[in-house]
């Protein structure tokens, strides 16, 4: 394997060239006009090359030697998101440092070449190894052992934002970090992109939402039930989720097997939607591809039920799959789901149609379906003579 373009000087940057996908679906085709931004959706963050191995019985025993019966890699970190939103027909333009190495060059050409990112302002850092996370899963759960260097002023400055700010972009999803403040977000949401934002756990014991200074420049907020009840010092994620649109006009509560809670804090609305009972190999990446589902819903213009119903959806379908970006579904998996569902005997009715908003959106049923980059056994192979 090789990559796009040689890198070649302190700070190289490479052009994104899009694999072509005529028959993928876009969301956003009866609202697209000539004076749009560029992009759908912009993000930044750190890249990590995933070695994903699968079919362990169980955890492996200190001292002894564990096969696994599968393995695949791929692009992690902030890639899992990315895969998500451009899965999903989104514009996506990612910023991010990538290593000046195989594990690099790989993830490069399976973002740009595979999934058709926009790495325009991305770079190589020459001498930087790339991060890299090993995950075993088992029994629907998973274990991660992940390893990286101090990333050098190079890497930090693309992760934190490009020097003159984002690309133009109808959206962008930021991860906020207890106690930090990104200033990329702020210079976005002044351009008018819409900012979405979740969070991770709070390693401090805080919870304090004044510890997110970025979340006055979000217009949605999507933590899980934990995460919202500790920041509200509240005991119920609907009262958590109401308590949220004092700081954010939209927030979004994941309550894991009992699907997902929102208040639109701007009209008053709320709505519910129940989870998909489905056999989960890998969790891995589904918060990701809740996120993305939720974005594209909501620049596509639905309804907030039809939001959470779609994110929840493209989660469930990405956790019967290993791997974080490997797993993210496209609009033939979510098609071939909703022809699957409507042929099931005995179907309950009211559940069909909370779904019957992808009449019509999805390909039809004798579409090609698009190419995924699923898992492969090693980095790259010896291209032969």
């Amino acid at each position: 394997m090789t990559a796009s373009t040689a890198s070649t000087g302190e700070g190289h940057h490479r052009r994104t060239r899009r694999a072509a996908r005529a028959d993928r679906v876009d969301p956003l085709a009866a609202l697209r006009a000539p004076d749009d931004p560029p992009w759908d959706v912009y993000l930044t963050g750190t890249v990590f090359l995933d070695i994903v191995f699968t079919g362990l019985d169980s955890a492996p025993v200190r001292g002894t030697e564990s096969w696994a019966r599968g393995m695949g890699s791929s692009p992690g970190g902030v890639a899992n998101m990315a895969t998500a939103l451009a899965r999903l027909g989104l514009r996506t333009s990612l910023a991010a440092a990538f290593g000046d190495d195989h594990y690099g060059e790989y993830c490069w050409d399976a973002l740009e070449q595979g999934e058709g990112i926009d790495l325009t302002t991305s770079r190589t850092v020459p001498g930087w190894h790339s991060p890299v996370t090993v995950s075993m899963a088992y029994e629907g759960e998973r274990t991660m052992v992940s390893h990286g260097h101090e990333p050098p002023p190079e890497a930090v400055l693309v992760q934190d934002g490009t020097p003159d700010g984002p690309p133009p972009a109808r959206a962008a999803v930021a991860s906020l970090t207890p106690g930090r403040r990104d200033p990329w977000i702020a210079r976005a949401a002044g351009r008018g992109t819409r900012v979405f934002a979740d969070v991770g756990w709070d390693d401090t014991g805080a919870w304090d939402l004044a510890g997110l200074p970025d979340l006055a420049h979000c217009e949605a907020f999507l933590p899980n039930a934990e995460e919202a009840m500790r920041y509200t010092r509240t005991d119920c994620p609907r009262a958590a989720a109401r308590a949220l649109t004092e700081h954010v006009p939209l927030a979004v509560v994941t309550l894991g097997a009992e699907g997902a809670y929102a208040v639109d804090g701007r009209t008053g609305e709320t709505a519910e939607v129940p989870a998909i009972a489905v056999e989960a190999l890998d969790p891995t990446g589904a918060g990701d591809v809740f996120v993305a589902g939720f974005v594209t819903g909501t620049l596509a213009g639905w309804p907030l039920a039809d939001r959470l119903a779609f994110a929840g959806l493209t989660a469930a379908l990405s956790v019967q799959e290993f791997g974080g970006s490997l797993s993210a579904p496209g609009w033939s998996e979510i098609g071939a789901w909703w022809r699957r569902v409507q042929s099931v005997e005995g179907q309950d009715p009211e559940a069909l149609r909370r779904y019957a908003f992808l009449e019509g959106r999805v390909p039809p049923e004798d579409t090609a379906p698009w190419p995924l980059r699923r898992a492969v056994p090693t980095i790259g192979f010896r291209r032969s003579a």
